[in-house]
Formats: C-alpha cells, sequence, structure tokens
C-alpha cells in the first residue's frame, strides 16, 4: 500500500478509566487534547518535537510512543516505512491516570491512518485492535478513538500486551451520558506509573467482592446515562482502589473524603488523578464544589481542580495542504 499524505494533523482527547466499578472495561473521553502533526519525510531521519506535558522527558527518536504506535499501524496494512517529523503539543498530563499513552498510541494509529492511500484499512475496529495490542487493554483506548463512554472487551481471557503478540479480537461499544453529568479531574502534583499502580493488585480476589462489583458496575452504566442520581451508590469499588492505597494514599483519603460528603469521586485510571463524576446545577456549578472546596480548606499544596466536560467526539485526523 501506498502513502497518500505528507502531512496529517491529529487529535485525541484525554480518558479516565474503570470510572470506579468498570475496571479495564469501563472509559469516559474529557475535553482535554493532545494535538499533534506528523511530515513524512523523503529521508530516514526521525525528529520529535514535544511542546508542553513531556517536553524534555519523552524520547524524541524512533522509541518515542507516537511513533511506534504509526509504524506498527503501516506495518500492518503493507504501507512503506518512512522519516517522520512529528510535532507534539501536549496537554494530557503524564502519569495522572488520564490516558496519556492511550492518546499517543491512538494518535500514531490515527496518523498512519491518514497517510496511507486506503484509510479504511486502519479502521476504528482495526484501530482498536493495534491500540490495545501496544496498550495491553482498551478501557482508555476505546474511548480516545470512539469518544464519549464506552465499555469495551476482548474475546481473549486476558488481552495481549506488547508489539509482537497477537492483537485478539478486541471489541467497544458507545454509550450515552446524561447531559447533566460533569466530570472533574482532581489532579495531583505527583506521578505514579501504571506499572507500579497494576502491581499491587492481587491474583483473586473473594468471589463476594466480585459479585457486589458486577452489580455496580452494571448500575454505573445506568447512573450514566440516565440517573446521575445513583452515581454514588454506582461508583462503589471492591476490586482495585482498596489494594492501591498504599501506592496512593493522599489520593485514596481525597476519595473518602469527598465520597463522605455524598460525592461520587473515584482514582482516574491508575491514578493518582482523583475523578469526580459531579452532577451539573443551573447556575453552571456542580453538586461536588462545596465538598471539593472543602476538602482542600483553600490549601492545595500543588493539586489542581479542572473540570472537564465529556468528550463527545473522539480521536481525529487531517490531511493537511503545504
Amino acid at each position: 500500500m501506498r502513502l497518500r499524505s505528507a502531512h496529517v494533523r491529529v487529535r485525541v482527547p484525554a480518558t479516565s478509566a474503570n470510572l470506579g466499578p468498570g475496571f479495564d472495561a469501563l472509559g469516559l473521553a474529557l475535553g482535554l487534547h493532545d494535538e499533534l502533526e506528523v511530515r513524512a519525510l523523503g529521508t530516514a531521519d526521525v525528529r520529535v518535537e514535544v511542546q508542553g506535558e513531556g517536553a524534555g522527558t519523552v524520547p524524541g527518536d524512533d522509541t518515542h510512543l507516537v511513533v511506534r504506535a504509526l509504524r506498527a499501524a503501516l506495518d500492518h496494512v503493507g504501507a512503506p516505512q518512512t522519516g517522520l517529523h512529528l510535532v507534539c503539543r501536549n496537554r494530557v498530563p503524564h502519569g495522572r491516570g488520564l490516558g496519556s499513552s492511550a492518546a499517543a498510541v491512538v494518535a500514531g494509529v490515527l496518523a498512519a491512518r491518514g497517510l496511507v492511500a486506503e484509510p479504511e484499512a486502519l479502521d476504528d475496529d482495526v484501530a482498536l485492535a493495534l491500540a490495545t495490542r501496544l496498550e495491553g487493554h482498551p478501557d482508555n483506548a476505546a474511548p480516545a478513538l470512539l469518544g464519549g463512554l464506552t465499555v469495551a472487551w476482548s474475546d481473549d481471557a486476558e488481552p495481549a500486551q506488547g508489539e509482537d503478540g497477537p492483537a485478539g479480537a478486541v471489541h467497544a461499544a458507545r454509550l450515552a451520558v446524561h447531559p447533566d453529568v460533569a466530570p472533574v479531574a482532581i489532579i495531583p502534583p505527583g506521578h505514579l506509573s501504571t506499572h507500579a499502580a497494576r502491581g499491587v493488585l492481587p491474583a483473586h480476589v473473594p468471589h463476594g467482592d466480585a459479585a457486589w462489583q458486577a452489580g455496580r458496575s452494571a448500575l454505573l452504566v445506568e447512573a450514566l446515562g440516565r440517573r446521575p442520581d445513583l452515581l454514588l451508590a454506582a461508583t462503589g469499588d471492591r476490586l482495585h482502589q482498596g489494594y492501591r492505597r498504599r501506592v496512593m494514599p493522599a489520593s485514596l483519603a481525597l476519595v473518602d473524603a469527598l465520597r463522605e460528603q455524598g460525592v461520587a469521586a473515584v482514582v482516574s485510571g491508575a491514578g493518582p488523578t482523583v475523578l469526580v463524576l459531579a452532577r451539573r446545577r443551573d447556575d453552571g456549578g456542580t453538586d461536588a464544589d462545596a465538598a471539593i472546596a472543602a476538602a482542600f480548606g483553600g490549601v492545595m499544596a500543588g493539586w489542581r481542580v479542572l473540570p472537564l466536560p465529556v468528550a463527545v467526539e473522539g480521536a481525529s485526523v487531517t490531511a493537511m495542504l503545504d
């Protein structure tokens, strides 16, 4: 397959996975976007410029995650590899549980879609499978790609991880979100790797906890779609957050404090960001504003409170005319 374009622009949203009980399945796209431009070069050079999040810390060569994903997508459709000039304008915080790695992977796959002559070869089903292959789980990749609220699942018992493993059959469905749902990200100053957050999870959980979790996960779909008044009960979790307390004690303490005030607070993805699924008020605020302010008492200590709308649209790619 040949390349059709030499210059594309990609836009991809932040995401929050799990949302409490929907571990490795539910994800929500949020209105904070990374934007990047990719130019195919006539040489083998790879140049990566990063502005914003990750500037000075992420790789500037072939090992950059966007480049790796783009190359994997080109290989998948049999398109020729090319030199690349990548300019990233990153707004999604890194290492905070807001889907920065999924955004990079999806951006790379979508960039490849924009470059090749037959973009349908990298349709959403293929893009999700490739992104899951690189990410290991589809919970962030699905909302980053499709937008809105998604539930993702794999036909495999466990999704394959790593570029050299089989992509497997991965699926995702978009679900409706009630217009009164108003997400708020509370972002701490410190980072936490997904590897560290997953490393404290047990291999087995009690059957009773698993059954309880299944009920809450089903209830969360109803709460987000039609009954926001049920969000506090629906965001309960016994599968992962409690086990992660020792690696993010401040985040879990904040979750506890907010939930005691009736606020639907959870750990966003692997953390340490706290996501509040608040309800919009007629005056433009949310039912969580007072509880969030009280939890900090005016001393933020590096934390940021960032209201973020649901991003209805997922990742997009546009061919640029130079």
